[in-house]
């Protein structure tokens, strides 16, 4: 018989570990991240059989890295906090399992609470087995126990002890102050160091308390950059007895960023399926048209020193000056005829067309459909200040030529929409397909254009862009009847085998004139009907609107864009 010297801590102990595993119960349901997120619409399976696109697998050059999808059967949770970061919801880790034969893990896998499930990891294969080997031990870059914040209990954060010449690029998470043994199919591998380069801090996952959690990107990204998204993150801030070393991403030897893109025949069918579908403000006095069709009614090519004989503009733009720089000795205007001008400035949504450029991103492991729309004009800025919802700035932020782009980032081992990018004015915002609208049955994105200034949100209502959320420059984003389906007219300009560019995308300076506005004296106008003691917070507010916003010179065309061979820039 026990005696009630043992059987009541025993019942003690038994209480506290039942009223912990109900809250750790009670915190999990209904979180978003317990919901896998799907896509509204069939995925594109029926691909055409061309090339390495779509086969699941990659060989960066003699090691083999495979895409495991994030879902019940494919990774198992191993710990979560329930409070901080996105919605004050926490994030949760992730450790791959039931991998593909002889692949082994990289590292493990987190996401935030406030989203569906959705997201990926790479595990690799050496072809050559030196390529990976198992850590020859691990050492704590620290834990959770000092944090104040609902948690499963305590994680412990590894980090792999590689052997000279090769790299770590994940951590390996833990709920127990045991080390973990480096033994067959456990392990965190490391990977021999001429298949890794930099990393860098990409999305913040978490943050509370001084400590934060950052996915990983290679530093260098670009068309002919090298770098690969392993899907591996670090934590930063917490207490470590030793200097932690970096971790790396994965690299593509083969130099070869082409070799796993899409065909033609295959980006048409990933289109097709992922094409937006652009909202455009029922306000919106200015809308896109084609690129031809600016041309053909009128748009006109001057030159520095011969502004008095404006060349018309050719079908196609095959007149334009090519290549060179923005130099300002030639830039595009309207017809000097006013009804026509008039005209033009409105656009054309009936002749709107939608320029693909289709590159590769991430050592060639992902495609960037890049979706570029023209507008013949660039609407006036509105305001709002405090008291004030709505200020028309006049004619500032008017321009004339304006070019607008999405990207769609796709996975190149099975085809599947991973993140979109929205430009907006001087930056971006980058989304994942699972924080996306969709139109109804599909999976399409629904995207809308700011009145006036065309910036793309993933959603309608206001956003303020100023050095706060409650003052600003205005976009404004609403569903209207003006809308755009990009997936029924689009040109293919650039990045496939065999597509020929048109003449104007290789026309690199301005798309609109330099127009001289008073932007100095229309603020001074604009503050003399401000109370005096408001003038100086709202000449503040002012110096904190990128200078895009403010401008008065038509931009230059997508291939002068940094993003052109660059990766996109996001806040």
């Amino acid at each position: 018989m026990i005696s009630d010297t043992y059987f009541k801590p025993l019942i003690f102990v038994l209480f506290l570990f039942a009223n912990q595993l109900s809250w750790a119960q009670t915190q999990t349901n209904g979180l978003p991240v317990e919901t896998i997120f799907t896509f509204p619409g069939p995925l594109p399976t029926t691909l055409p059989d061309e090339g390495d696109f779509g086969k699941g697998i990659i060989d960066l050059g003699g090691l083999e890295v495979a895409q495991v999808s994030i879902s019940n059967s494919t990774a198992q949770r191993v710990w979560s906090t329930y409070e901080g970061g996105g919605d004050n919801m926490g994030f949760s880790i992730f450790e791959p399992i039931n991998l593909p034969p002889n692949f082994f893990k990289l590292g493990f896998y987190a996401q935030p609470n406030n989203q569906k499930l959705f997201g990926s990891i790479l595990v690799a294969r050496s072809v050559n087995l030196s390529n990976l080997l198992p850590p020859e031990d691990y050492f704590e870059v620290g834990n959770t126990t000092s944090l104040d914040i609902k948690q499963d209990g305590p994680a412990y954060v590894w980090q792999p002890v590689c052997l000279n010449g090769y790299q770590a690029v994940g951590m390996f998470i833990t709920t127990s102050p045991e080390k973990p043994l480096p033994s067959t199919q456990q392990y965190t591998s490391c990977v021999r160091s001429e298949f890794t380069e930099a990393s860098e801090a990409d999305a913040l996952l978490w943050a509370i308390n001084g400590v934060s959690v950052f996915k990983l990107r290679p530093i260098i990204r670009g068309t002919q950059a090298t770098g690969v998204y392993t899907g591996t993150f670090s934590f930063q801030g917490l207490i470590s007895s030793t200097p932690i070393p970096p971790l790396f991403s994965l690299k593509n030897t083969k130099l070869d960023m082409y070799s796993c893109m899409p065909s033609e025949a295959q980006t048409r069918v990933l289109f097709q399926t992922y094409s937006p579908l652009i909202y455009f403000h029922p306000d919106e006095d200015f809308l896109p048209s084609s690129v031809d069709w600016f041309f053909t009614n009128g748009a006109l090519l001057y030159q520095k020193g011969n502004e008095s004989n404006p060349v018309p503009i050719q079908p196609n733009g095959t007149n334009l000056p090519q290549g060179g720089s923005n130099d300002d000795l030639f830039w595009l205007d309207y017809p000097v005829d006013k009804t026509q001008k008039e005209m033009v400035k409105r656009g054309d949504l009936s002749s709107t067309k939608v320029y693909l450029h289709i590159k590769p991103m991430f050592g060639g492991t992902f495609t960037d459909i890049v979706v570029w729309i023209f507008c013949p004009f660039n609407g006036n800025a509105n305001l709002k200040f405090l008291f004030i919802k709505r200020l028309s700035l006049g004619d500032i932020g008017e321009h004339i030529g304006d070019w607008e782009h999405v990207t769609l980032r796709i996975s190149n081992f099975n085809g599947m929409l991973w993140r979109v990018y929205f430009s907006q004015h001087s930056g971006g915002a980058l989304m994942e397909a699972c924080d996306l609208e969709y139109v109804d049955g599909g999976n399409k994105p629904v995207i809308y254009s700011s009145l006036h200034g065309h910036a793309m949100f993933p959603k309608p209502g206001l956003v303020l862009l100023g050095n706060d959320g409650n003052n600003g420059i205005r976009n404004d984003m609403a569903k209207s009847d003006n809308v755009l389906d990009c997936g029924s007219g689009y040109e293919v300009i650039s990045g496939l085998s065999g597509v020929v560019e048109p003449p104007w995308i290789n026309y690199f300076r301005k798309w609109g004139p330099q127009v001289r506005y008073n932007i100095d004296k229309s603020l001074e106008g604009f503050a003399k009907i401000l109370p005096w003691f408001i003038r100086k917070s709202f000449y503040k507010l002012i110096s904190k609107i990128p200078v895009e916003i403010l401008g008065e010179e038509g931009p230059t065309g997508p291939k002068d864009k940094l993003s052109w061979t660059g990766d996109e820039k996001y806040y």
